[in-house]
Order: C-alpha cells, then sequence, then structure tokens
C-alpha cells in the first residue's frame, strides 16, 4: 500500500471517530418520506433477486437503524476477514503481534482463491501485515486462514465480535467449509444489525488505536471485490470502505462504512442467500441496497 494513500486514510479516519451515543437528529422530508414506503421498497428488491436478503442501514448522526430481516442469521462467508484484520490490529495494540511478524507459506495450506499467498511459498513468506492486506484486499483464503491460526481459530472471531459490541456474529470454521451457507445452520453466521454494530465499533470507534483503525480503513477502502455491490449504488464522491463475501447457494454479501461530504458517516450492510439468479443480478441486488441507503441519507 502506498504510502500517500495509507497517510490520507489516517488523516480522514482520525476525523470520523465519533461517540457510539448520538443526539438523535430531526428527520428531513426527504427522509420522512423514504420512511413511508421503505419496507414495501425492501421487500420489492428481495422479490426481484428471490432468495433471503437481509439490509441494515445505521446513520452514526442519530443512531437509527433501518433495513430489511435486520435480526435474522445469513451466512458471513469472506465478510468475517475484515473482522480477523480487525483483531490482529487489536492484538498489536495490545502488544501481543507484529505486523513485521513472518509466517512461512506452506504449499499444502493452499486451497482456492490464494492469489497472493501463493506467490509467497516457502522462502521467508508473509508478514502479518501482508497477510492481513491480502485477506482484506483480494479475500485470500489462505492468508485468511494463516491469520486465523495466529491467534486461536474462529472462536477467536467470535470473541472479538462481542468486544465490539456485536452478541450475534459467529465464525466455527475457517475457509473453505465456512461459506457451506446451509439453510438453518448458526454456524459461519452474522446478522445485519448486528455486522453493523461491529463495524461502526472497530472503524468509527475507540475498540483500536488511531494508527490501527486508520491502517483498517484503509484497507478495506482498497478492496478489489467489491466494485459491482455496494460500492455501485453510492454516489462516487462518497468514500466507501468494505468487504465482500460469497459463498454457496447465491450467498452475495457486502458490509461497508460510507462517508458522504459533509454528514456523520453511515454503515450498510447487505446479505444476500438462497437466491438462484445469477451473479450479475445478485450484485445488482446488493448495488440497489446503497441506493435505498443513499436516499435514506438525504
Amino acid at each position: 500500500m502506498q504510502r500517500r494513500q495509507f497517510n490520507s486514510a489516517l488523516a480522514l479516519s482520525l476525523g470520523t471517530a465519533m461517540p457510539f451515543a448520538c443526539a438523535a437528529m430531526p428527520a428531513t422530508a426527504a427522509q420522512k418520506n423514504w420512511e413511508q414506503g421503505a419496507d414495501a421498497r425492501w421487500a420489492a428488491i428481495e422479490a426481484d433477486v428471490g432468495g433471503r436478503l437481509g439490509a441494515a442501514v445505521l446513520d452514526t448522526g442519530s443512531g437509527r437503524v433501518d433495513g430489511h430481516r435486520l435480526d435474522e442469521r445469513f451466512p458471513m462467508c469472506s465478510t468475517f476477514k475484515w473482522l480477523a484484520a480487525s483483531l490482529v490490529l487489536q492484538r498489536v495494540d495490545a502488544g501481543l503481534e507484529r505486523l513485521d511478524r513472518r509466517i512461512v507459506v506452506r504449499r499444502e495450506v493452499l486451497i482456492a482463491n490464494s492469489p497472493v499467498s501463493e506467490q509467497h511459498v516457502g522462502g521467508d513468506g508473509m508478514s502479518i501485515a501482508e497477510l492481513c492486506e491480502a485477506t482484506v484486499l483480494v479475500s485470500d483464503n489462505a492468508a485468511a486462514n494463516l491469520l486465523l491460526a495466529s491467534f486461536g481459530g474462529p472462536p477467536a472471531i467470535t470473541r472479538h465480535a462481542r468486544s465490539l459490541g456485536d452478541t450475534k456474529t459467529r465464525l466455527d470454521r475457517t475457509e473453505p467449509a465456512l461459506n457451506e451457507a446451509r439453510p438453518g445452520d448458526p454456524r459461519d453466521t452474522t446478522t445485519p444489525r448486528s455486522m453493523a454494530t461491529a463495524l461502526r465499533s472497530a472503524l468509527l470507534g475507540t475498540a483500536l488505536s488511531d494508527a490501527s483503525r486508520a491502517r483498517l480503513v484503509a484497507w478495506m477502502e482498497a478492496v478489489r471485490t467489491g466494485t459491482d455491490r455496494l460500492r455501485a449504488g453510492l454516489p462516487p464522491d462518497w468514500r466507501v470502505a468494505d468487504k465482500t463475501g460469497t459463498g454457496a447457494r447465491g450467498s452475495t454479501n457486502d458490509v461497508a462504512v460510507a462517508w458522504p461530504p459533509n454528514r456523520a458517516p453511515l454503515v450498510i450492510t447487505a446479505y444476500l442467500t438462497d437466491s438462484k439468479a445469477d451473479a450479475k443480478r445478485r450484485n445488482a441486488a446488493l448495488a440497489a441496497v446503497a441506493r435505498e441507503a443513499a436516499t435514506r441519507a438525504a
């Protein structure tokens, strides 16, 4: 990551951290109009793509949460990976980990979608920082599993989520098994509302040091896998930090913090599963969720 990009993220993120308890702001006329038909519009997005859609839009200026199936469980898939990076950074802050510590990448740890880690087999491996970047930016699966192993495995992610005020998110397996998305299976799941809570705590709150929060924001702003999902539905002048996830049974996810100009940030989470639509239509459904969020913020 270029120094200029990181320094920019640092400066901006220091200005976006804010207390969780915010004074309620009166709704604008546009927001009141949006609220009147919101339930029907969420249902229409879901009906168009098929399957089950969950979404949360957390307005950090008012604390209000809007959405659809807010408290239902959905497969996390790779959206857990930002939590893995967040936990690493929290451990760095506590003096329990170093970003420059190197881990050897052995050929036997390589699995599908490991484009960065497969280039580092043998030799001196990858640093913890490089593993985090690969995990978040390109969703490298082997890198994610190596991070999980570095701090105690999936249960550590669950504990980290609880430390962020998220009472529902749980990780039980590693890549690729966690993407099974079997209906009714609570393993490796989250809810739209709980994931929004965790994102707010880590990216906008005080769960991480200023430097670590800025680093996490910079990694998520540089994500390369989500241009057709939430980002596609947001205005081009909004800053966006996100993490996508994709799994079995049409599971298509994206979670983000978005910074509109001259306004408090929004936290947006979108989870889709059991959809038989093609990838283009599933991505478009998540973009539609983001458009609803942008309209809500007007």
